[in-house]
């Protein structure tokens, strides 16, 4: 049991004295407060339309991120990334206004209209890609630094 709780601590030791913009640190909570958060630009899922207006992310590792994507239910789409969402650790997904935490995640579908927001820490560094399979005009690249 020793040997667990000393490769979390060790693992995890950056993440947990990540420092901000001002040079402050803050312990483990801290990761998932306002001061290490930023919003994503909005994606919207639509036949045949561009996932995101620019078709690239760049991420820092260590930051949380709230991204909402939107459907317009114009047809029933996935989207997929399993590399990118192992590359993540999930705090919370919300659709209607239930949270849902899970401890992994391989794709989302839209059977029809509506909104999904998805918060997550980005851990491991690497390019990615995200969006629907087999379209990769609806594909971005996402990039942990």
């Amino acid at each position: 049991m020793k040997k667990i709780v000393v490769f979390f601590v060790i693992a995890f030791l950056p993440l947990m004295l990540q420092a901000d913009n001002d040079g402050n640190t803050f312990g483990a909570a801290g990761v998932l407060s306002n001061k290490n958060s930023e919003d994503l630009p909005e994606a919207t899922l639509s036949s045949g339309m561009p996932l995101l207006e620019n078709s690239s992310l760049l991420l820092q590792s260590g930051k949380y991120y709230e991204w909402e994507i939107t459907s317009d239910g114009s047809q029933e789409l996935a989207l997929a990334g399993a590399e990118f969402l192992r590359a993540i650790w999930i705090d919370e997904i919300v659709i209607n206004g239930i949270e849902i935490r899970p401890l992994g995640l391989d794709s989302i579908e839209f059977d029809e209209e509506g909104t999904v927001e998805i918060s997550f820490l980005a851990i491991k560094p690497g390019t990615f890609r995200f969006g629907v399979p087999g379209r990769e005009s609806q594909t971005i690249e996402i990039t942990i630094q």
